[in-house]
Parts: C-alpha cells; structure tokens; sequence
C-alpha cells in the first residue's frame, strides 16, 4: 500500500528525532518516497546529513538556500505529499499549528499541505499534561488530523511518564493502516485499455496513431499501489507494466482489443478505456506488400467495433464505465454526447487545442465529465498526477 506514496516528514525541536531515520528507513523499504522538513531547532537533535543519506533526498529547511539561490517551494511540498506526518511535534510548534503562525519553512508548508496530517507529540510530562497542551491536542483533531499518541516511558528530563514519542516500528503501522483504510479501491476488479491500435494493411504495413500509453499504465500502476487488482489489455507501446499489475494482456488490433475486454468485462467492478482505438480498418488486408505500381492503390475502409459503445449496453449497476475523449473542437459539447450515447459513468476530456496535452506527451490536461454533466477542469501536469486526479473522482463514484 506504501509504494510510491509521497511521504512528507516534518521534524520540530525534540530529542525524539533520533527516532525518524529508522522510521524514513521502513518507510523507504516499503517503497515510499519520504521528503524531510525540519525546523532549524530540530537539527540540533538530527543531522539533515543523516536524514538526506537515509531518504536519498536533500533535507529541507529554509525556503531559501543562499549558497545555492535555489528556492525550496513551500507549495510545492504542500501539494507533494500523500500524507504529512509531523513527528516529532514539539509543544511549541503545536501551538503554532493551531493559532496559524508561519514564521519558519515547516510551518509554511504545513499551512499549504493539501494531504491529511499525522502528528505525533514528544515533548516532558508537565508540558504533555498542560491544559494549552491538551487545548491544541483536541483542536487539531477537530481539524481531522490524526493524533498518534505518546507512550509513558523515560522522558528526556529523567521523569517517567506519558510524553515519549511512539516507536517508529508503530508510527509505520500507522502510516500503513492509513492508506489501507483510504483506498476504496482496494480489492476491486478494474479493467483498463491502454495504447494505441495498429489496423494492417499488407503484412508490413498498418493504420495507427502517436498513442505512447503513457496514461494508462500511469492509471494501471496508480490503481495496483492502492490494492486494485488491475488487467491492463494494452496495444503495442514501447512501456513496462508494473510488477503488481494482476494481468496484462498484448493486442495489436481493435478487434483483438474488443475480444480481450469484452471477454472478461462481466467480471469487472471498475473498466477505464484509456486507449486510443482506431476508428477506420482496411476493409481487404493484401496477402502481400502492396509494390508501388503505374497507379497509387486505394484502400476501402471499414468501421471497427465500439469498445466502449459495446462494454456501456453490458454495463451494470454495479459497475463504473470510464470513458476517454481526445477532441479538437466544440470539446465539451462533444465529450457530453459521447457520455450520453455509450452509457458512461464518466468521461475524461482531452483537447488538442492544449498544449502538452494528447498523444506522445509525459503531461496531461483533462477535464473530468460525470453524469450530471459537471465539467471539473484541471491545470496541465505529469500523467501519473493526472492518474491521481481521475483515480480520486473514481473514488468519490464509487
């Protein structure tokens, strides 16, 4: 559940920080990509050398490097993480949490986090046990932030009582039985068509497009980390599958691609069309390669099979039908009937009018169109971001 998942750890002034380079090691094993923040203080306790060594991630702890002149996005780290784990929260840095104070590289980054925030508290018995302490505790629950709970033990001070800072072999059972309580897709059965389609014409020759795949295996691959059991049907790319997709089945025509989904469809919670089928076969393959002759040959086409039109008539109740549309005009218009007209759930709108959007990019710009006909817009990112962000409206479909 943890690979790759974007983990953000921001450490505050506490000795329990010696904690965390054994808890980014498990996390880090697990296959999760782990970003450090600390305030100035916590350096003190930890060195970010140790922390940058374990993580395979410089530490971040200004905005801005002056020895560098490289500028360390606090927005950018917000919007970054899957999930923001504060540990070790200091009593102090707590507090600033909940009254808004943004006077360090950690605060601010936690006032633009977008993902759900762990905090984990350390600090002596008295200030543990101290009402503000207890105040700031409930406040940040209320907020839906997730309170990992110090455990009585020796404290720092030579007292023993509650205010240690849970082990960081429990911290990581946290953070794994978060994102298995999150996914609403773990265990489903998700069907989803990849690539383009090649329609022969002679044995050497076919009819294509610049479909690469990208999208879809970024789909497949997203899917499979939140416990999807994913069947990739995919046309030919130049792209690996990812080792816990549950099956990937090879297809070079449209028709192929219609037997290989339509045979198992019935068996699916979830399918996402993603591949870019050709619309148009040669009517007659030749046997032979076509020679160049005294005349240019024509060749008579055929329509191929509606994948979609075709899965949308079978299509039950219980099932999520996604579709794609990649349109160069009147887009919404025409993304809107091709919901309508193949019986979709959603359909995910590509224009060719954005650039870096389409075919052959490593980025996306969608637009979301559920039932309702709710157009969500989306600002041009890197496909695995777009798989997140159709992956999170799948979610909220579901």
């Amino acid at each position: 559940m943890l690979k790759a998942k974007n983990i953000l750890i921001g450490i505050s002034g506490s000795i329990a920080a010696y904690k965390i380079p054994i808890l980014v090691r498990l996390l880090r094993k697990a296959g999760a990509n782990v970003q450090i923040i600390m305030s100035e203080s916590a350096t003190d306790f930890v060195t970010p050398l140790t922390l940058s060594t374990v993580s395979n991630r410089p530490v971040s702890i200004k905005a801005f490097d002056k020895n560098t002149g490289e500028w360390d996005s606090h927005v950018e780290l917000g919007r970054w993480a899957d999930l923001f784990i504060m540990a070790p929260l200091s009593a102090n840095t707590m507090a600033k949490m909940v009254a808004g104070i943004a006077d360090n590289h950690l605060l601010t980054t936690y006032l633009s986090a977008r993902s759900d925030v762990m905090f984990a508290p350390a600090m002596d018995l008295d200030m543990y046990k101290h009402p503000s302490t207890s105040r700031n505790i409930e406040q940040l629950k209320s907020w839906g932030h997730i309170l990992i709970e110090p455990t009585e033990g020796e404290l720092a001070s030579g007292l023993c009582g509650m205010g240690r800072m849970e082990e960081p072999e429990i911290i990581f059972d946290r953070i794994e039985q978060y994102f298995d309580q999150q996914s609403k897709l773990k265990g489903k059965k998700i069907l989803i068509s990849a690539g383009p389609t090649y329609e022969a014409i002679d044995p050497v020759r076919f009819i294509g497009n610049h479909s690469s795949g990208k999208m879809g295996y970024a789909l497949a691959e997203e899917l499979a980390n939140k416990g999807a059991e994913v069947y990739l049907v995919s046309g030919p790319v130049a792209l690996q599958a990812a080792n816990n997709i549950a099956k990937v089945v090879n297809v070079t025509s449209a028709e192929e691609m219609f037997d290989a989904c339509n045979s198992i469809f019935d068996q699916m919670d979830i399918a996402i069309m993603s591949a870019a089928v050709a619309d148009f076969a040669s009517a007659n393959i030749a046997e032979q390669k076509i020679k160049k002759g005294g005349s240019v040959p024509s060749i008579e086409l055929k329509p191929t099979k509606d994948i979609l039109f075709s899965l949308g008539e079978n299509k039950t109740d219980k099932q999520l039908l996604i579709g794609f549309a990649l349109e160069t005009n009147n887009e919404i218009e025409n993304a809107i009937s091709k919901l309508e007209r193949k019986n979709l759930d959603l359909i995910v709108l590509n224009s060719m009018q954005d650039k870096g959007a389409g075919f052959g990019h490593s980025t996306n710009q969608i637009t979301l169109i559920d039932k309702q006909k709710h157009p969500q817009s989306f600002e041009l990112k890197s496909k695995t971001e777009v798989a997140k962000d159709i992956i999170d409206k799948i979610e909220s479909l579901i």
